[in-house]
C-alpha cells in the first residue's frame, strides 16, 4: 500500500555527525528499520529522550513524527490509517497519564482487531535517578496492566538489546491475524542512557508474520458440500481485507451459490451492496426483512461476522438454529476474560479458524454452481423535503459526488444502510469498534492520511457529539495538509440517549417530555463551524435546509479538491430510521 509521502514534514536543523548515540537514538532506528511511518504523539517528558532521536538522529522522517493536541485522537489517527490502509502505524503515549487518555481510543482499535504499535514511556524505573515529585507521580509499578486487558501483547524491555526485541515481536504480533494493538514502555533511563555506537540492527526480513493460516482440505470439503446441497444458502460477510481481490473472491463465491449476502455497519464494505443477491440494507441491527431472509436459511456461512451468534438470535429468537453454520474467522485467538467484545457463542457445523480471505477462494473452487436466482428489485429511495434529515444529508452527499471516488471513514448512528450503496472495499471503512465517542474526527483523519494522493476523498458523518470530543484532530489535519470533508449531522444533543430515557419512562408511567433533559446541547448553541475554523480548518453553517446545503456541500468538497480540511455543521432532524432499533450505547 502507497505511504502519503507527500504531507507537510517540519524539517528540522541539520545535527552535527556524532560519535556517541543514546539508547534512544537505537529505539529510533529500530523502527525506521521496521518501516513504521508515522508516530502520532502528543508530548511528554516520559520520552522526551525518543522524541529527540525521531527528530535530531532521524531528521523527523521514516517515521514522521505527527503532532496530535490529544492521546485519544492520536491512536484515533492511528486507527484510521489502518483501517484504510492495512498498515500499521505508530503512537507515542507520555507515561501513565498519557496512556490514560488514550485508553478509550486503544479499546476501539482493539475491538475493530486493527494493527497498532503503541509506545510508552515510564519515568526512570531505578528510583535513585527520579526528578522529585513529577517522576514519582508519572511512574507506574506495572504500567502495562492499564492496557493488557484490551492489547494483544505489552512488555517493558530493560536494555537496547531487549528494546530491539521487544518492538520485533510487537510489530509481528500486531500485524497477525487477529490483529490489534500492542503496547511497549520504554523507560526514560535507558532511552537517555550513552551507548557509544549503535548496537547492529536485526534483519527485519527475519521476524516477518507468519503466513496465514489455511484450513484443512477436510473442513473445506465439509463445507463446500453443505454449501452445493443448500437450498437457500445466505452469507454473512463481517470483518474482511480492503483488497480489490478479495472484493472479487466474495462476489464470486455468492455468484456461484446465489447465496443471499448481508452486510453489516459494524464492519466495512464487503459486499457490493447493488447486488441483486444482497438481501437488506447492511444495518447494525436486522430489519424484519433481514430476519426473515436469513430464517429462511438452511446453511449459514459466517466469514468473521461481528456477533454472529447474536445475529442466529436476532432470526430464531429463543428456538434453535435450524440452519447449518460454516464458521470462518480466527477471532477466538483475541478471546479473554476480562472484555465480552466477542460477543455470544455461536454454533458451528463446521470450523475454520483462519481469515475468510484465506477459505473464500478455496470454497469458490470446492463449491458446485447453482442456478441463477431472478433478480430482485432495488427499491428507489425516498424523496427529500426541505428539512434537513440523515437521509436528505445521504441524498445531497450522493448527488455532490457523482463524479468522484468517496471513502466514507465513518457514519452517525441514525445512517440507514439504504442511503448509499457501496461497490468497492474502500467505500466505507466501518464503525469505530468500541463504540466510543470522540472517534470519528481522528479517524478520517488516519483514514485521508493513507489514502492522500490517491484520488479518493476521505468523508467522515459523524454526530455533534463525537465531533466536540475529537475536534482537535482537525488541527492535525491542517497542520500536515491532509484534506478531508467531515459531515457533522447536529441533533443538538446526545439524541440516542434522549430515546433511551424515552422508553423507560414509557416503562415507568412517567412523562417523556422530560427526556431531553441532561442530553440537549444547546442554551448556549455552539458554534462548530466556528471550532473547525479555530483548528485552521475551513467550517461552514449552521446549514438548515436543503437550499443551503447543496451549495455548501459544492463549496466543500471543492475546498477538499484544493487541499483544504472542511466541516459541515448541518442541522438535521433528531430521529432513526427503522433500521436503528437505538439499542447502541450513546451517539
Amino acid at each position: 500500500m502507497r505511504v502519503a509521502d507527500d504531507i507537510h514534514r517540519d524539517v528540522p536543523v541539520a545535527v552535527a555527525e556524532q560519535q556517541d548515540l543514546w539508547g534512544s537514538d537505537a529505539m529510533a532506528a529500530m523502527l525506521r528499520a521496521l518501516e513504521v511511518p508515522y508516530v502520532a504523539l502528543n508530548p511528554g517528558a516520559s520520552f522526551r529522550g525518543l522524541h529527540d532521536s525521531l527528530v535530531n538522529y532521524l531528521g523527523n522522517e521514516r517515521p514522521q513524527m505527527l503532532l496530535c493536541l490529544h492521546e485519544e485522537a492520536a491512536v484515533a489517527i492511528a486507527h484510521g490509517y489502518a483501517k484504510a490502509s492495512g498498515r500499521m502505524m505508530g503512537v507515542v503515549l507520555h507515561s501513565n497519564v498519557g496512556l490514560m487518555h488514550a485508553t478509550m481510543a486503544i479499546f476501539n482499535a482493539w475491538c475493530d482487531r486493527v494493527p497498532m504499535l503503541v509506545l510508552g514511556a515510564t519515568g526512570p524505573w531505578d528510583a535513585a535517578r527520579r526528578r522529585p515529585w513529577i517522576d514519582w507521580i508519572h511512574t507506574a509499578a506495572d504500567q502495562g496492566a492499564l492496557v493488557r486487558d484490551y492489547t494483544k501483547w505489552d512488555n517493558q524491555p530493560g536494555s537496547v538489546a531487549a528494546a530491539y526485541e521487544a518492538l520485533l515481536r510487537g510489530v509481528q504480533i500486531a500485524n497477525t491475524a487477529p490483529r490489534g494493538p500492542v503496547y511497549v514502555n520504554l523507560d526514560a533511563a535507558l532511552q537517555e542512557e550513552k551507548i557509544g555506537s549503535l548496537p547492529p540492527l536485526p534483519e527485519v526480513s527475519r521476524f516477518k508474520p507468519a503466513a496465514p493460516l489455511v484450513p484443512g482440505s477436510d473442513a473445506v470439503s465439509e463445507a463446500a458440500k453443505l454449501l452445493s446441497a443448500a437450498k437457500a444458502p445466505v452469507i454473512l460477510m463481517g470483518r474482511a481485507l480492503r483488497s480489490e481481490s478479495g472484493w472479487r473472491e466474495r462476489t464470486a463465491l455468492a455468484e456461484k451459490l446465489q447465496a443471499r449476502v448481508f452486510t453489516d455497519l459494524k464492519a466495512g464494505a464487503a459486499f457490493p451492496t447493488a447486488h441483486p443477491l444482497h438481501a437488506a440494507p447492511p444495518a447494525t441491527f436486522l430489519e424484519e426483512q433481514g430476519k426473515q431472509a436469513l430464517r429462511a436459511a438452511d446453511v449459514v456461512l459466517s466469514l468473521d461476522w461481528i456477533d454472529t451468534a447474536g445475529t442466529l438470535k436476532q432470526a430464531w429468537g429463543d428456538e434453535p438454529v435450524t440452519a447449518k453454520v460454516i464458521l470462518v474467522s480466527p477471532d477466538a485467538h483475541s478471546h479473554r476474560g476480562w472484555s465480552m467484545d466477542y460477543q455470544g457463542l455461536p454454533p458451528a457445523d463446521v470450523y475454520m479458524m483462519c481469515e475468510p480471505d484465506i477459505a473464500v477462494p478455496l470454497l469458490t473452487q470446492a463449491v458446485r454452481a447453482r442456478p441463477a436466482l431472478v433478480p430482485g428489485k432495488e427499491e428507489a429511495p425516498a424523496k427529500s423535503t426541505d428539512a434537513v434529515s440523515i437521509r436528505a444529508l445521504a441524498t445531497v452527499l450522493a448527488e455532490a459526488t457523482s463524479d468522484i471516488e468517496v471513502c466514507i471513514s465513518h457514519l452517525p448512528l441514525g445512517w440507514n444502510g439504504a442511503y448509499r450503496h457501496f461497490k468497492h472495499p474502500l467505500d466505507y471503512l466501518g464503525a469505530n469498534g468500541g463504540g466510543g465517542v470522540g472517534a470519528g474526527p481522528g479517524m478520517t483523519v488516519g483514514a485521508a492520511l493513507a489514502l492522500k494522493g490517491s484520488g479518493r476523498m476521505v468523508v467522515g458523518i459523524i454526530g455533534d457529539g463525537d465531533f466536540l470530543m475529537g475536534v482537535t484532530a482537525l488541527w492535525t489535519a491542517a497542520h500536515y495538509r491532509i484534506p478531508c470533508l467531515l459531515l457533522v449531522a447536529n441533533n443538538r444533543s446526545f439524541y440516542n440517549d434522549e430515546l433511551h430515557q424515552e422508553r423507560v419512562a414509557r416503562q415507568r408511567g412517567r412523562p417523556v417530555e422530560n427526556k431531553w433533559i441532561g442530553q440537549r446541547i444547546d442554551e448556549p448553541d455552539i458554534d462548530l463551524a466556528m471550532m473547525a475554523r479555530a483548528q485552521g480548518a475551513e467550517g461552514f453553517g449552521p446549514i438548515k435546509n436543503i437550499q443551503e446545503l447543496r451549495p455548501a456541500m459544492a463549496k466543500a468538497i471543492q475546498a477538499v479538491k484544493n487541499g483544504a480540511v472542511c466541516v459541515l455543521d448541518v442541522r438535521v432532524v433528531p430521529g432513526y430510521d427503522s433500521n436503528m432499533s437505538g439499542n447502541a450505547n450513546r451517539k
